[in-house]
C-alpha cells in the first residue's frame, strides 16, 4: 500500500553525497529510511531520489546510495539509526537522541540490562541479547544470535522481535555492516550508550516532559497544523499527553523572539 499522501515541511535541497545525507538528518531532526504509510515524517530515500513519496521504490543507484548510508551514518557516528517508528527503519540527529532517549527514560549504561529486566521494562531475550553486547562489543547479526543460543529458526524469530524492541527503546543502534557469509551482509548492532556517549549522558538532565514538548514541537515544524492525535499517533504518547506536549511546543514557541523577516 502506497504511504498517504501528506504535506511535509522538509529540506528541497536534493541529497547527493552522505555529508548531504547526515545534515539532511540534522535539519529535519527524525525521518524515516523509506516512506512508510501512516508515518507522516520525511524520508531519506525520497531526499535522495527526488521523487514524490507515494511513487514506490526504484532499485537504482539512489536506493544503492542510501542503502550504504543507513549502515555508515551510525557507524561514523553522525546519527542514530534503528527500527523505531512503527518498527521501521529511522533516523534520529544526535541534537534530538538525548530527548528522544529522555522521553523513552532509556538512557542507560551498558550494565542497565539487570535493572531493566528486574523492573519489567524488557523481555528475558531482550536482556539476553543486552547483556551479550554489554560483554562483547558490537556484533553482527549471526555472531550475535550465536552468543545469545538464538540459533535456530524459533530462536531467529525471538531474536528479531527483542532486536526490535531493544531500537524501539533506543538501547541498541544499527552499527554498521558485516559479511559473514557469501549472501546478504549482517547488520551489526551496538549499545547507544558506548555509540552515542554524550547524548545518553546529557538524556539523564532532561526529564520526560521536557523531552515531548521538545520532539512535538519538531513534528509541528515538519507537519505544520497537525492535530494532537497525530503527535499521539506517532510517538504512542497517550492523547493527554501528546495534548500537554502540542501546548508547552506553542507556549515556547510564542515565547521565542520572532525573526527579523517576521518583525519587518
Amino acid at each position: 500500500m502506497a504511504p498517504a499522501q501528506v504535506r511535509i515541511v522538509a529540506p528541497r535541497k536534493r541529497v547527493r553525497t552522505i555529508g548531504d545525507a547526515a545534515r539532511f538528518v540534522d535539519t529535519v531532526g527524525f525521518c524515516t529510511l523509506f516512506p512508510v504509510n501512516k508515518v507522516p515524517l520525511p524520508s531519506l530515500y525520497a531526499a535522495v531520489s527526488g521523487r514524490d513519496p507515494g511513487a514506490g521504490l526504484v532499485f537504482d543507484e539512489h536506493f544503492e546510495n542510501i542503502w550504504h548510508w543507513k549502515d555508515e551514518l551510525p557507524r561514523r557516528g553522525r546519527a542514530f539509526a534503528g527500527k523505531f517508528f512503527r518498527g521501521r527503519s529511522t533516523f534520529i540527529s544526535k541534537e534530538l537522541l538525548r530527548y528522544f532517549l529522555a522521553m523513552r527514560e532509556s538512557a542507560s549504561a551498558a550494565s542497565d540490562h539487570r535493572h531493566f529486566y528486574a523492573h519489567g521494562r524488557i523481555r528475558d531475550d531482550a536482556r539476553v541479547i543486552w547483556e551479550k553486547l554489554d560483554e562483547l562489543g558490537p556484533l553482527a547479526t549471526l555472531e550475535l544470535r550465536h552468543a545469545c543460543g538464538m540459533e535456530t529458526k524459533a530462536g531467529n524469530k525471538r531474536f528479531k522481535r527483542a532486536i526490535v524492541d531493544l531500537q524501539c527503546m533506543l538501547v541498541v543502534v544499527h552499527f554498521g555492516v558485516e559479511r559473514e557469509t557469501r549472501a546478504w551482509a549482517s547488520g551489526r548492532y551496538e549499545l547507544t550508550c558506548r555509540a552515542f556517549p554524550e547524548e545518553v549522558a546529557a538524556a539523564e538532565a532532561i526529564s520526560p516532559e521536557e523531552a515531548r514538548a521538545v520532539l512535538a514541537a519538531k513534528f509541528l515544524d515538519l507537519r505544520p497544523g497537525a492535530p494532537a492525535a497525530e503527535v499521539a499517533r506517532l510517538f504512542g504518547w497517550t492523547k493527554k499527553l501528546a495534548e500537554q506536549a502540542v501546548l508547552a511546543a506553542g507556549e515556547k514557541a510564542g515565547q521565542a523572539p520572532r525573526s527579523r523577516a517576521a518583525r519587518a
